[in-house]
């Protein structure tokens, strides 16, 4: 599938509103609330109304541009929505439409260290106030050992209920489930001996998996639409490189993971059953972005990632079809990060990253054949 990356342009200078404190210049340098890292997860999703709204860890919380309407091309943003002490940031959307923000937190403890817990919100409107953080707690009571706690990872069920995973220093895997009614179960052991970076996906039947990296394995786990708990399925025979795993529902009830393998050290495809697929160019400093949409009439999976030295790579190819060989081309744009995919309210691809400067860059699809995409402009 042809791909055609523009290189980046510079958008217009003006001023920007940012909540709580009027305007501020656009120029070269770091924005005022610029943004010190991407979150992960979907961090660029598409609100019921039609809008596209980018969040991002800042240094005092996090930061949200939000669209001014459908389809851009104006923004309004960043705004700060506060979270003292926030470290990480990974968002996930339901079907609904509503985003759920999860982090973990670092605040000054007794005297025996820092207290570190997880943190958790809900945004139910495009550009609405988010619900009050709440605080989800830590897997290790012992402070000590709970200053190990790692980044929150995020999935919806089938049934919309929020689950929070979460990786303590002894490398145990732990969950805490939203019940049905709407309270919070107690953090329950998943998993020992995993390593960072848990990529999850809920299929349209409402089976979930979860693909955690272990030490010389990578662990599959499954919850059915109904059922009360994950099951341990079986190891995958691969090594991947922890913290570059993602996954995407390619097919009705199957899904596709891509990571970076640690024995090829380059960038694969893999569905449960079948060989793992190598797919070239240069190895991910971290997970590529996996969007779905029709190009030319095909069912097409369209990949973005961030290569070592910050040159951010595009490609696309027939869905599940991997093995017919994948192009990447250079977008001309660097970023911080990971980037992220999404379509906007007109079915087009927007591909967003965070640049140097900490400000957000966006590219929307162009028309014409193919994967054209038009030149980032700086929001």
């Amino acid at each position: 599938m042809p791909v055609r990356a523009r290189r980046a342009a510079r958008g217009p200078v003006g001023n920007a509103t940012v909540a709580g404190t009027g305007t501020y210049p656009r120029d070269d340098s770091r924005p005022a609330h610029g943004a010190r890292d991407t979150a992960t997860g979907r961090w660029l999703v598409l609100g019921k109304d039609g809008r596209l709204t980018a969040y991002a860890l800042g240094d005092e919380g996090v930061l949200r541009w939000t669209e001014e309407h459908p389809g851009g091309p104006g923004w309004t943003g960043p705004e700060l929505l506060p979270v003292p002490g926030l470290t990480d940031l990974t968002i996930a959307q339901s079907a609904t439409g509503f985003v759920h923000l999860a982090g973990r937190r670092v605040r000054p403890g007794d005297g025996s260290g820092p207290t570190v817990d997880i943190v958790y919100a809900t945004q139910f409107q495009t550009g609405r106030p988010l619900t009050a953080w709440r605080s989800l707690g830590n897997p290790d009571k012992d402070p000590a050992k709970g200053a190990g706690l790692g980044a929150p990872a995020l999935v919806l069920t089938g049934a919309g209920l929020v689950h929070v995973l979460a990786r303590t220093g002894n490398g145990t895997l732990f969950l805490r489930a939203e019940a049905k009614n709407g309270k919070w179960e107690g953090w329950q052991e998943l998993l020992r001996g995993a390593e960072a970076g848990t990529a999850a996906v809920t299929c349209a039947s409402g089976r979930t998996e979860l693909l955690v990296p272990g030490r010389g394995v990578t662990h599959r786990l499954l919850r059915g639409p109904s059922d009360a708990a994950y099951q341990h399925d079986y190891d995958i025979p691969f090594t991947l490189v922890p913290g570059t795993a993602a996954v995407l529902e390619t097919l009705q009830d199957r899904v596709t993971y891509y990571w970076t393998d640690a024995s090829m050290g380059g960038l694969v495809a893999y569905r449960p059953g079948t060989w793992s697929i190598p797919l070239g160019g240069v190895a991910p400093t971290g997970p590529v972005a996996v969007l779905r949409t029709l190009l030319d009439g095909y069912d097409c999976t369209v990949l973005v990632h961030r290569a070592p030295d910050g040159e951010i790579l595009l490609t696309a190819c027939a869905t599940e079809n991997e093995a017919g060989g994948v192009w990447w081309s250079p977008t001309g744009d660097h970023c911080e990060g990971v980037p992220a995919l999404a379509h906007d309210a007109h079915g087009r691809v927007v591909l967003a990253l965070i640049g140097d400067d900490g400000a957000l860059r966006v590219s929307r699809q162009a028309g014409g054949p193919s994967l054209g995409m038009s030149p980032s402009v700086r929001v």
